[in-house]
């Protein structure tokens, strides 16, 4: 395929400009970016604060939109005609590539936020004309306004498109907030030219946590591997991408086949023809890209993919029509007017030549893309396809259920889902909790609960390190993890690594015996959860910590919780939640030098936390003992009290680092006049002495005025951490 030019937010990008003569590597090494910490300020918003989406929903007149979403399907508009008269494969389109970009690695990408009208996603070749779905969409939104967002309307869409087709789907929950700005924490690959693939190393191993196989795609290269046809190869690249977002091989070829029976290819013509993407257009087109010269410029004469074609006959109807087509036939290797590689059938019976999109008379045979009959030819695949064949039911109930998983992957749990159509039916992919409907701890028993914690002998980094560990698990990209199902104790994460299984198996069962005593002897009343009570304990901690500091705390608590299952718990899906490095308790599972520092910030900015919020949290976790590294960063001689003690060794000219000379990547701190050793650290650590932002954070706890300061902002960061996964809460 051709090249698109460069890639708008490259992460190579820099946001200031080398001295002459220097490479960016050499003057400025370790750019830490802290600006994936502030992005979405309420100030880029041009609602107010006190804006509620969810309220707002709630007065929307759910079924005049669907129904004019339904009437817009058939109105063909003149600036940009629909295939055969229906919007619907483009539609499809439109909320599965909004979709699509969901990645389990790190749970970001996706529709909740509506981020395919901003860049780099408006302009990825993969997003090829979806500019005018979202114009032929725009006076909906602009009659529907605020009870509807972007992001729930591209959903919606989908859907509608599906249901005026022909087909029944699972069901639709909104919930999606629109942001106002272009994603900065998402890294979309290194690459810095469009369908750029320099992310693999090994045999084809794909980078984490990256999905698709090319800058710009949105999955896989249909074309095949770099443009090679073969559809086996296809397939294995079709298998990984599709499980790195979430989806298994049956869920796979459901969604293939299933997206694949609507709508049409387009290539109509050279490449050379097609302008800028929307962010490079000239001004006059308005936020419109790709502007065509071939012909018209539209219809018949469409370029997008480059592949031109209809998988089946009736491309606006659902039926079995694509895998008659895959299997009834064989396929030749042809090239497109545009000179991409497709498959067209071989010896097609009148009956299965469709109509051109456009042109009244003309008619072409099915095509394929190489893709495609990676559905037919991959060994891992082709059964699950028979099997659909032959099963129409079984087919349709997969896609829908797919499409819904899909669509709905990153909206978070269903308490978050909105409207008159989320389904009713639990499913695993959910993370479900059971409902915590007993009545809620009231004050006295959860001061009857503290004093139980307190006279059990625990040491205030036992409390404070379970607590951390069952809480920061919460992933803000796509709403999973978190204290809410006490699943620490569960399978796969009891056995992480970073947990230290053997000594948070012992916390866990003592924790549970104090849940089973207080329960036992509760006549009435809610009972005691052990979410709960992991995260009441660790605020004990931080009290008995600050107390020890000479400061009187009380940590603010919601009870709430409820514990789910192993039954409730997918072990394969929460794996992709294991930390490979958690710069707050110190912890690499995988040494990687240099980019420990780069990896903490990534784990804040997933929880939601700004640089002070990371840096407070940081600093109290080392004084109370939490680090995995052999003591790295504990710079206190009081481990346990919440003191300022890391900033203020930190930061004393009297204390000079060093690499090492024992374990690589870690640093000694000695006396500048005797040379005794006085501390060891991680990179993660010294970051806060070393960047200059981060520094001047520091010096704020660091000061004679701030040890108070940094009490009081440890809890609140502490509390904001706990209750991250509390959707039930007030904002």
């Amino acid at each position: 395929m051709t090249s698109f030019g460069k890639c708008p937010f490259s992460p190579s990008s820099l946001t200031a400009t080398a001295g002459a003569g220097t490479s960016s590597s050499d003057w400025w090494p370790e750019l830490v970016n802290l600006n994936i910490l502030h992005q979405h300020n309420p100030k880029a918003n041009p609602l107010s604060e006190e804006f509620s989406y969810a309220e707002s929903f709630a007065q929307l007149n759910y079924q005049a939109l669907k129904a004019d979403l339904a009437a817009l399907m058939t109105d063909s508009q003149d600036w940009w005609p629909a295939d055969w008269g229906h919007y619907g494969g483009l539609f499809i389109r439109m909320a599965w590539h909004s979709a699509g970009t969901y990645r389990i690695g790190d749970g970001r990408g996706g529709a909740s936020t509506g981020n395919q009208r901003f860049s780099p996603l408006n302009s990825w070749p993969d997003n090829d004309n979806l500019d005018k779905a979202r114009r032929l969409l725009w006076p909906i939104k602009q009659k529907y306004g605020n009870k509807i967002s972007w992001a729930d309307l591209f959903i919606l869409t989908g859907n509608v498109a599906l249901e005026s087709m022909g087909f029944k789907t699972f069901g639709f929950a909104g919930g999606r907030v629109d942001i106002w700005e272009p994603e900065l924490d998402i890294n979309w690959g290194n690459e810095t030219v469009w369908l750029g693939d320099e992310r693999y190393s090994g045999n084809r191993e794909l980078d984490a946590p990256l999905a698709a196989v090319q800058m710009g795609l949105i999955y896989v290269n249909p074309e095949g591997p770099n443009g090679n046809p073969n559809p086996g190869a296809s397939g294995i690249d079709v298998r990984e991408t599709f499980a790195r977002m979430a989806m298994d091989d049956a869920e796979t070829v459901a969604l293939v086949a299933g997206g694949h029976t609507f709508g049409k290819c387009h290539g109509a013509g050279s490449k050379e023809l097609i302008g800028p993407a929307p962010e490079g257009a000239p001004l006059e087109e308005m936020g419109l890209g790709w502007k065509n010269q071939l012909g018209s410029g539209k219809g018949a004469d469409t370029n997008t993919s480059g592949i031109e074609g209809a998988w089946k006959p009736n491309p606006t109807r659902w039926d079995m029509g694509y895998f008659d087509m895959l299997f009834g036939y064989e396929w030749e290797l042809v090239k497109s007017p545009a000179d991409a590689w497709q498959w067209r059938a071989k010896n097609v019976k009148e009956e299965h030549l469709i109509p051109d999109a456009h042109m009244p008379g003309l008619k072409h045979a099915p095509i394929m893309t190489t893709a495609d009959l990676s559905l037919r030819f991959a060994p891992f695949y082709e059964p699950i396809s028979r099997y659909y064949h032959q099963n129409p039911d079984a087919f349709a109930d997969a896609f829908a259920r797919a499409w819904f998983k899909l669509t709905h992957r990153d909206l978070g749990p269903r308490s978050n889902y909105l409207g008159p159509e989320a389904p009713a039916e639990i499913l695993i992919w959910q993370d479900p909790i059971p409902p915590a409907d007993l009545p809620l701890l009231d004050s006295s028993a959860i001061d009857e609960i503290k004093q139980l914690i307190r006279n059990s002998g625990f040491t205030v980094s036992e409390l404070v390190e379970t607590a951390w560990a069952s809480a920061s698990t919460f992933r803000g990209s796509d709403k999973r993890g978190g204290a809410n199902g006490a699943r620490l104790r569960l399978e796969p994460q009891c056995n992480w690594a970073v947990n230290q299984p053997q000594k948070l198996k012992a916390v866990l069962g003592r924790l549970s015996e104090i849940q089973s005593a207080f329960n036992s002897n509760r006549s009435k009343g809610g009972l005691l959860s052990l979410a709960d009570l992991i995260v009441l304990a660790g605020g004990v901690g931080v009290e008995l910590a600050a107390a020890a500091a000479g400061f009187q705390l009380t940590v603010p608590f919601s009870p709430g919780r409820n514990d789910a299952s192993q039954a409730e718990t997918d072990v394969a899906s929460f794996a992709a939640l294991e930390p490979q490095a958690d710069g707050f308790r110190n912890y690499e599972k995988i040494t990687t030098g240099k980019m420990a520092e780069h990896l903490l910030v990534d784990r804040a900015q997933l929880l939601g936390l700004s640089a002070p919020e990371m840096t407070v949290l940081v600093a109290g976790l080392r004084v109370l003992g939490v680090s995995n590294s052999a003591g790295h960063g504990v710079f206190t001689e009081r481990v346990g009290s919440l003191s300022n003690d890391f900033f203020v060794n930190l930061l004393d000219m009297q204390i000079v680092w060093a690499p090492s000379p024992e374990h690589a990547g870690s640093y000694e701190g000695r006396d500048r006049s005797s040379g005794f050793k006085r501390f060891s650290a991680s990179r993660v650590d010294l970051l806060f002495g070393s960047n200059s932002q981060l520094r001047a954070i520091a010096e704020i706890y660091a000061q004679s005025d701030g040890a108070q300061r940094f009490v009081l902002d440890f809890c609140s960061a502490w509390t904001k951490v706990m209750n991250l996964d509390r959707f039930d809460l007030p904002a």
